[in-house]
């Protein structure tokens, strides 16, 4: 058997001195024959090889400990964080859920009572009435909101009826008028006084028409001609009214216009873009047509009906949309005016939401074809609508799902609505909010690597982990919330209808599953590093909690930023081949 000769490299450690590597030759059976090396002499040699480490293994076994102990202590503190946070949600899920009105006691009374009249409004106004849930609870909204709504659809499709009903609900002057296109002002403003003409005056008697009513409806609305235009124009949108030489304020709270068809002139366009809330009104469908016939076949409200075709004086709502209506329930024009008062003050939109609305814009204009104009007033109004749909639900913020109801509110012609619905829905079941935390939470930790030694840039630091921690919470029990709750900000909206609340669930509840998960997880990793920051940890420690991140770190940076703090977090090993940790 041949042995060649070969190299060994061996490290040892003399008191006061750093451990070194030391190469020497160690020779085969064969040299030492040839040289006639002496067996004592050989072993002789051998405690030369020994290797002293003991001490720098102690050392790193130390420092193994103590990162271990580290690394165990933060995650029980985000561990008992995370149960924290899901004891809140169960709490807020048990009293109701976690967006409602907290901030003010009476606030959230007075929202509630709201609530209740509003639900009972709703059921009112929809008796006797097939497949018209959406319209009523739409009409009820805007005059929550203290705007107007425009029903579009062919003759025969209860929008005058609809129309009527909010006046059974509303403690309030009603005005209605059918317009045709030789309508004059007299028939909306009132006839001019006489006595007023004989002292050189141009009074009109306003006394029981639209100047001084609080709830109007106007059939066939885009009849209107140049002479009525310009007046009603001024008295839907700044409520004022010029009579004579003066102007003076009207009551109008709500307007309803009714039109078998679109606006076909362009001096038409004003009046209707005054129309915040736009429903095209369709004919029942099949599945509905017997439910309507059995209800109209020798019923009150059929001979209700007939009474009105044949000219009787019938109150509003004899047909069971008003009749039975307690007093303590309806809406009176306080209720409206502290509504919305209240939700502009107290209701919060978050940017997530303010984003969807501009993203919703940009995509309406630049990607449908024609592209639908939609005015700064318009946009300005929906998110105010959006704020009073909130509070009368009971929340003080408003969510992205709310924004489903901007397919009433954005669109130019009703075939529009339905692809708003369907762009709605597919942001809803995208999240690129936590793509862009994930990005920040990359920065931060990388960030917290290079200032570690440096007490104010870690201060700083904790500061905005401890905001996207704030963040990630809320929206973690928002969406949280909404699954374990069985979807209350869809299910439980006054202003979806059952089948609509039901299928846009149904739709995205598989997502959001998937989203809960995603968020549980970044959540978490914030809350690692929050800790880790909190208990002064070391770059094996972080390396150690949060792995991900530290090779996005290394792989990222500048050799020059990472060389002084170390590439691997086993760093501690580098003691037992001689290079400093």
């Amino acid at each position: 058997m041949h042995l060649t000769a070969h190299s060994t490299a061996t490290a040892f450690s003399r008191p006061g001195h750093e451990p070194r590597i030391v190469t020497h030759a160690i020779a085969s059976p064969i040299q030492l024959s040839r040289h006639h090396v002496a067996p004592a002499r050989i072993r002789q040699a051998r405690p030369a090889r020994v290797v002293y480490v003991a001490a720098a293994y102690g050392d790193y076994l130390e420092r193994e400990r103590k990162t271990n102990s580290d690394v165990t202590a933060i995650r029980g503190e985000v561990d008992s964080a995370m149960a924290s946070i899901k004891a809140r949600l169960a709490a807020q899920a048990g009293a109701g859920g976690s967006l409602s009105l907290q901030r003010d006691p009476a606030l959230a009374a007075e929202a509630e009572r709201l609530k209740a009249k509003l639900k009972n409004a709703i059921g009112v106004m929809q008796e006797g009435l097939v497949e018209r849930d959406a319209e009523v609870r739409l009409l009820l909204l805007a005059a929550m909101a203290g705007e107007h709504i425009l029903l579009i659809g062919p003759p025969g499709t209860a929008k005058s009826e609809v129309g009527r009903r909010l006046n059974a609900l509303v403690d309030g002057s009603y005005f209605e008028r059918l317009l045709t296109r030789f309508s004059v002002p007299e028939e909306l403003f009132g006839p001019l006084s006489m006595r007023a003409l004989e002292n050189d005056e141009y009074i009109r008697q306003v006394d029981g028409y639209l100047p001084t009513a609080e709830v109007a409806f106007i059939d066939e609305i885009f009849k209107a001609n140049s002479a009525i235009l310009n007046t009603l124009l001024t008295l839907i949108n700044e409520r004022l009214f010029d009579n004579g030489n003066k102007r003076t304020p009207v009551p109008l709270i709500s307007m309803v216009g009714a039109s078998n068809e679109l606006p076909e002139s362009e001096e038409l366009d004003a009046l209707y873009d005054r129309f915040l809330v736009r429903r095209q009104v369709r004919q029942v469908s099949p599945a509905g047509v017997a439910q309507m016939l059995t209800y109209y076949s020798g019923s009150a409200a059929a001979a209700a009906a007939a009474n009105r075709a044949a000219g009787g004086a019938v109150s509003p709502g004899a047909d069971g949309a008003g009749s039975r209506v307690d007093p303590s329930l309806r809406l009176s024009r306080d209720d409206i005016v502290r509504c919305k008062a209240a939700a502009l003050s107290s209701v919060r939109v978050p940017p997530s939401v303010i984003q969807m609305v501009t993203d919703m814009r940009i995509h309406l204009q630049e990607r449908f074809e024609p592209p639908v104009y939609v005015s700064d007033r318009r946009l300005v109004k929906a998110i105010q609508l959006l704020q009073v749909a909130a509070y009368c639900n009971g929340r003080d913020t408003v969510t992205e799902y709310d924004c489903l109801l901007l397919q009433h509110v954005l669109w130019q012609r009703p075939e529009q609505a339905d692809r708003i619905h369907d762009w709605v829905i597919s942001q809803l079941s995208i999240d690129d909010g936590l793509k862009q935390v994930q990005y920040l939470l990359g920065g931060l930790f990388s960030r917290a690597c290079r200032s570690l030694g440096n007490a104010d840039k870690l201060a700083d630091i904790r500061t905005e982990v401890s905001a996207l921690v704030q963040l990630l919470s809320e929206k973690y029990q928002q969406v949280a919330g909404n699954l374990s709750g069985g979807f209350p900000v869809v299910l439980d909206n006054l202003w979806l209808g059952g089948e609509e609340s039901a299928a846009v669930a149904t739709a995205l509840e598989p997502k959001l599953v998937k989203t809960r998960a995603a968020v549980e997880q970044v959540l978490y990793d914030v809350l690692t590093l929050e800790v880790a920051l909190k208990f002064g940890s070391d770059p094996v420690t972080l390396a150690n909690l949060m792995p991900r991140q530290w090779a996005d770190f290394i792989r990222n940076s500048d050799i020059g930023d990472v060389k002084p703090i170390g590439t691997t977090p086993l760093a501690g090993l580098s003691g037992l081949t001689g290079r400093k940790p």
